[in-house]
């Protein structure tokens, strides 16, 4: 996370991974032996940072992420690139403290690099080379250039070794030519085909399949999931993580609440002091619906920051930190009292300024209606988020939900008016706006008796009849029994993104596995004569 320094990313990482038997003294100087393994100890109390704020090089970020996975002292681990944003001296060093872990810790460490220094390139055990996924050599990376050298291309006497081995089998450039140290040049699939056969018949490749058959003889103990900290530790670090997280982030929830109020303050300016004639009708129902539709609409707003802790919380879960339900809880948890403030303080401006039903009781139902539907609107984007991984993308789809969701939750056309069609079964009962205009309407006009203009109509006009009548809703029940709906429905929508992300853990494995299928072969006659098929 952008917004942690050094010492809490690795920490928290910490107390995510290692298990509970492990006091948290412990804990923390497991964090800083390995920060200061990884030469970062200078950087302990910076933040991490990102595109809107500064913060450590990119090395150094890719050395934290080296610290999250060493914590648990794993005895097999893959680094893809470590070096990859270093400069020749921090490359040296983070490479010499991964084999000293390797080495003195009896670890295996396989690592994909580019182009490494001479100084890193004589630090490695073994060495295989691929092109076009064939292997063109495996075995101790001091021999490589044996074998070169045997099939006509040695490594110049001033040149990196690892740059000459990448440039002689690199298929990028099938024009180039290789010189060897004969008179005669050879294209790179040549000289690959060479190296590969050569390799074959060499001492090492005979060595190699020896000591993998005798693996395969002894077989293996099972494997056996990593120890790591209890369910509840991980929901109470998750959501301290994630609640400093969004106090550090001023677009998270800030910048919502001071959007909110401004806005709150140009309704409650507009509307100021609304009065009890019959044309306030009209107006408290357009101010209701404005809250309950505009202004849940804007939560999508905090969407750009989840998609990035999202994308965190995608690594870690396919690292075995922690599971999906764990994240869920803690999101819901962190980000409640942040929402509930968003809620209150704008109700609050709003509220008393156009001068809705005086009662605080009221006042504390309006708010508790606008916190659920806060509450639903970010676990809808949650589930968007777990579909959807472009947060551009996310945003507008979300933003078409809740218009859909707006436009059938009878206001713009009254309840009777729908066509029955999709619009009234199933949209309007599935659109929360329609509960949460529900409750506003039942809190605001119930207990009121308005002037009626009507011509032939009684003197006034009661509150109920105004929210069964005028706005054509249902009355039988108690506006609290809307709310239950609305919070019932936060806690559907919040199932719904354990669900979805876990059936994608199962499904996309298997929709990779059938895509990946080869094909079936087919018996006839070939197209290329089998003398001519290299093997």
């Amino acid at each position: 996370m952008t917004t942690l320094t050094v010492r809490e990313a690795v920490y928290y990482s910490a107390q995510l991974q290692l298990p509970d038997s492990m006091s948290k003294s412990e804990k923390k100087e497991r964090a800083e032996t390995t920060i200061r393994e990884m030469g970062l100890q200078e950087a302990m109390d910076t933040r991490i940072g990102g595109q809107a704020s500064n913060g450590i090089s990119g090395g150094q970020k890719r050395r934290v992420s080296i610290c999250i996975e060493i914590l648990t002292r794993p005895k097999l681990l893959f680094l893809d690139e470590p070096t990859s944003g270093l400069d020749s001296a921090a490359s040296y060093h983070v490479v010499n403290r991964i084999i000293d872990l390797s080495r003195h810790h009896g670890r295996t460490i396989i690592a994909s690099i580019h182009q490494p220094s001479s100084e890193v390139f004589e630090l490695f055990d073994n060495l295989c080379l691929l092109s076009s996924g064939k292997t063109v050599y495996f075995g101790p990376a001091s021999l490589t250039n044996e074998l070169f050298a045997q099939n006509g291309f040695p490594c110049p006497s001033m040149r990196n070794p690892s740059d000459h081995f990448l440039r002689t089998i690199n298929k990028d450039f099938d024009e180039e030519i290789v010189k060897g140290c004969s008179s005669q040049s050879k294209t790179t699939a040549e000289t690959i085909d060479i190296l590969i056969r050569s390799y074959k018949l060499s001492n090492i490749h005979q060595e190699v399949e020896r000591r993998v058959a005798e693996m395969r003889r002894l077989g293996g103990d099972g494997v056996k999931k990593g120890s790591q900290a209890s369910f509840t530790t991980q929901c109470i670090v998750l959501t301290k993580r994630s609640f400093k997280n969004m106090y550090r982030d001023l677009g998270y929830y800030w910048l919502r609440l001071v959007i909110y109020a401004i806005l709150c303050l140009c309704i409650g300016t507009m509307f100021y002091d609304i009065g009890h004639s019959y044309g306030s009708i009209q107006a408290r129902g357009s101010v209701l619906l404005f809250v309950s539709s505009f202004l849940t609409f804007m939560a999508i707003g905090g969407f750009p920051s989840f998609t990035e802790e999202m994308k965190i919380f995608q690594r870690e879960r396919l690292n075995g930190h922690y599971g999906v339900t764990a994240f869920m809880i803690s999101n819901m948890l962190s980000s409640a009292p942040y929402i509930a403030l968003v809620s209150v303080i704008p109700a609050a401006m709003a509220y008393y300024l156009i001068g809705l039903q005086s009662g605080v009781d009221h006042f504390i139902f309006f708010a508790m209606v606008l916190y659920a539907s806060m509450l639903l609107v970010e676990g809808m984007m949650m589930i968007v988020a777990s579909i959807v991984p472009n947060y551009l993308m996310g945003i507008i789809t979300g933003a078409g939900i809740q218009a859909t969701m707006i436009l059938s939750a009878g206001f713009f056309r009254l309840p009777n008016d729908l066509p029955k069609p999709v619009w009234r079964y199933p949209m309007y009962h599935i659109a929360f706006h329609k509960y949460a205009n529900q409750a506003y309407y039942k809190n605001e006009f119930i207990g009121l008796s308005l002037p009626n203009i009507q011509a032939g109509a009684a003197a006034t006009i009661t509150g109920e009849e105004i929210v069964r009548d005028f706005w054509q809703m249902e009355v039988g029940y108690s506006k609290w029994v809307d709310l239950a709906i609305l919070f019932g429905m936060v806690i559907l929508y919040r199932i719904l993104f354990l669900v979805i992300v876990k059936t994608r853990e199962k499904v996309k494995p298997m929709v990779r596995a059938g895509l990946n299928r080869p094909p079936k072969h087919v018996i006839g006659t070939p197209s290329t004569p089998l003398a001519d098929v290299s093997p």
